[in-house]
Parts: C-alpha cells; sequence; structure tokens
C-alpha cells in the first residue's frame, strides 16, 4: 500500500490528512462558499470530521491518498487534494526475474507514467483551469459518480504523459515568475514510488 508525502513547494505544502485536520478544514471551508456546486466541501466542525473520516477511509483501500494543503505564506490550511484511482505496476518489468530495475523518481522527473486529473464536466471553471495547466483533453466518462447535488455526474478526464512534463512545468514555473506570487519553485517530494499511475 502507498503512503502519503510530505511535498514541500514554494508557496504550499501538501501533508498526510490525518484527524486532527478537521478543526482547520472547516474554518478554510467556512470563508467563500460560491465555488462549491460540484463537490462536498464540509460545512462546519461535525461536517468537516465526517469529511476526513470518509477521506481517510477511502484511503485504506489503497486508492487514494488524501492531503491537506497548506499555505506556506500564513501556515494555514485551505484545503484537500488527492491521487486517485492509483493503480500501481513496475516499469520496466524486471529482467532477469527477481532483479529490480527503473528510474528513480527526481525533481525533474514526476514519478508515474500519467498523471489524470478529472472534475465534473459541468465545472467549466476547474475544466479551464485543468487546461492551462497544459493537460489534454481525453474525454468526458457518461454517468461516472454521485455528485453533490444528488445527481449522477459525467466526469472530465484530462492527462498528462510523463514526457510532456518537463516543458509544461517549465511554462507553470514561467507563468508563476511572472504573476510574482513567488510559487514558481519546484516541489520537493519527500516521498514517491516511482511505479504509480495515477
Amino acid at each position: 500500500m502507498l503512503t502519503p508525502a510530505t511535498m514541500t513547494g514554494k508557496a504550499v505544502r501538501l501533508e498526510p490528512l490525518a484527524a486532527e485536520h478537521a478543526g482547520a478544514l472547516a474554518a478554510a471551508a467556512a470563508e467563500d462558499r460560491s465555488s462549491y456546486a460540484y463537490t462536498w466541501v464540509p460545512d462546519g466542525l461535525a461536517d468537516a470530521q465526517r469529511y476526513v473520516q470518509a477521506a481517510l477511509e477511502q484511503q485504506s483501500t489503497g486508492r487514494t491518498l488524501v492531503h491537506v494543503v497548506r499555505r506556506l505564506s500564513d501556515d494555514r490550511i485551505v484545503g484537500t487534494t488527492r491521487f486517485l484511482d492509483l493503480e500501481l505496476f513496475t516499469w520496466p518489468p524486471p529482467w532477469p526475474p527477481g532483479v529490480t530495475r527503473g528510474p528513480l523518481p527526481t525533481e525533474d522527473q514526476p514519478p508515474s507514467v500519467a498523471e489524470t486529473l478529472k472534475t465534473d464536466a459541468r465545472n467549466a471553471s476547474s475544466m479551464t483551469a485543468i487546461e492551462r495547466l497544459g493537460a489534454r483533453a481525453e474525454g468526458v466518462r457518461r454517468a461516472h459518480a454521485p455528485a453533490s447535488d444528488g445527481t449522477v455526474r459525467d466526469s472530465a478526464y484530462y492527462s498528462i504523459l510523463r514526457p510532456e512534463w518537463p516543458d509544461l512545468r517549465d511554462q507553470l514555473h514561467q507563468r508563476l515568475a511572472r504573476s510574482g506570487t513567488g510559487a514558481a519553485t519546484r516541489a520537493r517530494v519527500t516521498q514517491a514510488d516511482p511505479a504509480v499511475h495515477r
């Protein structure tokens, strides 16, 4: 089973989700709730505790890694993020059998074959943000999952392949540098599995 890792960049740090984060998540979610139409964002401490418990239960299945997002400028937790639908395989396969080989992840090379991003197909702002990252549209999976509004949602899928990452990373760094956010540094991954396909 995979273990969540702490990942630190210049603007944010992703930390493994824990039960004690519920209060900070409730506070973050209490701010502007106008953009929460397409996903479950907890409303109040009791709801945040249920949210954290559900996320940790989902993580225990081994197909999800859940992190809180901590803004470094004020040390506040501002939300969560997840690596979903994790699939593990070793590539290239060991040869001769029993000998492990393969590249180790570095700051310049993501530790996966492909990164998949998905959002509710009705969420135009999220789709635009994903496209601005440089991810390519894969298509829409119809009637894919329950939505927070009680309907069944279609999910828009996007991907970034390993060979595409260096150019996209450089473009993101340039955009962040121009915006003056100071977030244009590479994230440091303190633990990673080179065989992860997200």
